[in-house]
């Protein structure tokens, strides 16, 4: 549904993105994470028609955003960061007006407008002021707004940010109920949000994709990314030095806990491509006479893959993640300064 191939953007002699490429399937969610400035917005407001490209090519079902434009934009429904609403209208009048500016024959808005009250939950809103809304239910417009010509591409750009928890789960269950019908990119710095609500990740650094691939399996790849917690009674070294000689050990830390003097709390983590063995790990602190009061295993998070891909210059191991290069000498586009114009934008 969405195939992006090579894509670059450059403001100058500074490089927002740099060669990107990745593909999202139709029906599914794609959960797009980098850093602040590493090239996110710069790359939807590409795919939406809103910015051209220096270099590279994207095609929205079928066809190419640059010389395509129209057919795409009929074929997207884009919220950016900041929901661009109307506030002096009410929400029925203003999925209206938006309506008919996208496109939507007059004999279908109605029709139109009342589904996209449905799926996002707006219909006893219906006649509301969009000003007297909650910063929730204005985002809930801004989705709506998004949906109502029924796209078959759905961009959204931290459609949760600024939202209380309550808000942010029932937001969560709107697009997650998009797909299947939808083919979905979401952007976002809630890192559970994605692994409950994603079906696979693309993660952008320094303007460069460092990694594509599902919540699940990146997570499971990643380097010393599975080991066990222990809470052992004994000599810290001595307890160091019986589970460092298990198969697979690769570091044994020691945690701060508030804990007995004769106790300390330990992170046994593995050596890549490794699966360490509990069994194991029990029978080396019991053999040797300590008392092994607690024993949990541990799992990397999608937190610990994202900073491990932003923060070092090599990604994690795998065949679906491509390696990232230099960044540029000039530095990266902050995506955050071209927030000013968000507003405006109704695509």
């Amino acid at each position: 549904m969405i195939e992006v191939e090579h894509l670059s953007k450059t403001y100058g002699t500074t490089a927002a993105i740099q060669d990107v490429t990745f593909a999202v399937e139709p029906g599914e969610i794609l959960g797009f994470l980098g850093p602040n400035g590493a090239g996110k917005t710069t790359t939807m407001r590409i795919l939406s028609g809103y910015l051209p490209a220096t270099a590279g090519t994207a095609r929205v079902a079928g066809y190419e955003v640059h010389e395509q434009s129209m057919a795409v934009r009929q074929r997207i429904g884009y919220l950016p960061e900041t929901p661009p609403l109307y506030t002096d209208m009410t929400v029925e009048g203003f999925l209206h007006f938006v309506a008919r500016i996208k496109g939507v024959n007059a004999g279908d808005r109605a029709r139109n407008v009342d589904l996209a009250l449905d799926k996002t939950s707006l219909s006893d809103r219906r006649t509301t002021l969009i000003r007297k809304l909650s910063k929730g239910y204005r985002q809930r417009v801004g989705i709506a707004q998004a949906i109502v010509h029924d796209p078959p591409v759905i961009i959204l750009d931290e459609p949760t940010v600024g939202l209380d928890p309550r808000q942010i789960i029932e937001v969560r269950h709107l697009i997650k109920n998009l797909a299947g019908d939808h083919t979905v990119i979401l952007s976002t710095h809630i890192l559970p949000e994605v692994s409950m609500t994603c079906n696979r990740v693309a993660i952008i650094n320094n303007g460069r994709i460092v990694a594509t691939n599902t919540p699940a399996s990146l997570m499971t790849q990643l380097n010393s990314g599975t080991g066990y917690e222990l809470e052992v009674e004994g000599e810290t070294r001595r307890i160091q030095a019986q589970l460092q000689g298990v198969t697979g050990v690769k570091a044994v830390e020691v945690l701060s806990a508030d804990l007995p003097a004769d106790r300390c709390k330990v992170k046994v983590s593995a050596q890549p491509n490794t699966e360490l063995s509990g069994r194991e790990l029990a029978a080396a602190i019991v053999g040797a006479g300590l008392g092994l009061f607690e024993m949990r295993r541990i799992q990397a998070s999608l937190e610990d893959v994202f900073l491990q891909l932003t923060t070092e210059e090599a990604p994690i191991s795998d065949e679906t993640i491509v390696a990232p290069t230099e960044p540029p000498t000039d530095g990266q586009a902050d995506d955050a300064g071209a927030d000013d114009d968000k507003a405006g934008e109704v695509a």
